[in-house]
């Protein structure tokens, strides 16, 4: 299976995703990635402009298919926001790194996590797609907390200052709003939680993704199993 991933969005996160794909599977492998831009995401995504973010992702969908990809992943919780858009206009089926989450979830028995992401993932509970576990966020903190995980994902680092703030806000989603995990809903806070102990269980989303890439690289379960087809 050959695995096309749209990527960029941001670059650490890209990065994490190759690593973390190559260990998962930890042999051959068919990956291809295209270059998108995190800068013309960002600004579609805080316009809801859905339909011009969709066919952006359509042209980087049909140059996969022309590398011979089978199929394609976004990697970006947050690029997620026109998932519904694009798979009308992509010419390969896509694998959505937010519909694993909500079984992954039961079979963890966790029935109530906290969220962090951008603004949107987290004022929407991850876009609404979560039927079997209940999520929250900090509500009165989400345009700030947004923007400190905006900032991070666009210049691919994280200051001792942003790491400290996202650390503090899952310990309050799980001290005050009795999450029983924190959810890592962007694809780019393992800069900040990557080698920490923060004291609660963190989940991130990410990993969830990659397994399920991996076990279509590997030949582990088929496109018919996890994919949306146009």
């Amino acid at each position: 299976m050959h695995i096309g991933l749209i990527g960029g969005i941001g670059v650490a996160a890209t990065l994490v995703y190759y690593q973390r794909l190559t260990q998962a599977v930890g042999g051959p492998m068919d990956l291809t990635i295209e270059h998108a831009d995190v800068q013309t995401l960002i600004q579609n995504n805080l316009a809801d402009n859905r339909q011009a973010q969709a066919e952006i992702y359509a042209r980087h969908i049909d140059r996969l298919k022309a590398a011979g990809c089978d199929c394609v992943a976004i990697t970006s919780l947050g690029g997620h926001f026109c998932f519904d858009e694009t798979v009308p206009l992509s010419s390969l089926p896509l694998v959505s790194a937010v519909t694993p989450l909500d079984e992954h979830f039961a079979r963890s028995g966790l029935t109530r996590v906290g969220l962090l992401g951008t603004r949107v993932v987290m004022r929407t509970k991850l876009y609404g797609q979560l039927h079997k576990t209940q999520a929250v966020a900090l509500e009165g903190e989400i345009d700030s907390l947004g923007q400190t995980y905006q900032d991070m994902a666009v210049a691919g680092h994280c200051s001792p200052t942003q790491r400290q703030i996202m650390l503090d806000a899952g310990r309050r989603m799980v001290d005050e709003h009795q999450a029983q995990a924190v959810i890592l809903a962007g694809t780019d806070l393992n800069l900040a939680f990557d080698g920490q102990d923060p004291g609660y269980t963190v989940v991130d989303a990410l990993d969830v993704h990659v397994s399920v890439l991996a076990d279509l690289a590997s030949g582990r379960i088929s496109l018919e199993d996890v994919a949306v087809k146009t």
